[in-house]
């Protein structure tokens, strides 16, 4: 039997930073850690859990795709809350938000296991063989996934590619 309390203040942080990273919602973020711990028990009854950081890591980052795939569904407007104690330059702020809103639309859109594959090697570090075991496929299958997800968000994101003329496309 696994102490419950134990890992959820153990892991609850890891979950809050994954899902508050992709989400950028107070409540959202709250949500999609209660959902990835629900998973967390049906995965530990369904088959143990060897790695709780990178099932749970795993678990937050499809959650907050849902969440995000959801908000597009269903037109909900965003709120951005910028961290607390950050100065920055007000445009450089306002370009990062806008880049981050629109890579949020762009993970929405995209087929989900490009976008859960590459938000684990993107944001939060995992290798392609750590990414390939947390999601149940080979190391080889995870690099076509991020490799399709990084062209889709480069077609997607185009318009931030500082390169880029707008006006010659």
């Amino acid at each position: 039997m696994s102490d419950w309390p134990a890992i959820v203040t153990e892991f609850g942080p890891l979950a809050w930073r994954v899902a508050y990273r992709l989400v950028a919602h107070d409540a959202d973020a709250a949500d999609c850690v209660q959902k990835a711990f629900a998973g967390a028990v049906a995965l530990h009854a369904r088959e143990g859990v060897r790695d709780w950081p990178a099932a749970i890591t795993r678990l937050a980052t499809a959650r907050a795709l849902d969440c995000l795939r959801a908000r597009k569904r269903h037109a909900v407007p965003e709120l951005v809350h910028e961290p607390p104690g950050r100065e920055c330059d007000p445009l450089a702020l306002a370009e990062a938000s806008e880049l981050a809103d629109a890579l949020r639309h762009a993970l929405a859109e995209i087929d989900p296991a490009q976008a859960e594959a590459f938000c684990l090697t993107a944001f939060d570090g995992f290798t392609n063989q750590q990414a390939a075991t947390a999601l149940g496929r080979t190391a080889n299958h995870v690099g076509v996934l991020v490799y399709r997800a990084r062209a889709e968000l480069r077609v997607k994101l185009r318009a931030f590619d500082p390169g880029q003329d707008a006006h010659h496309e």
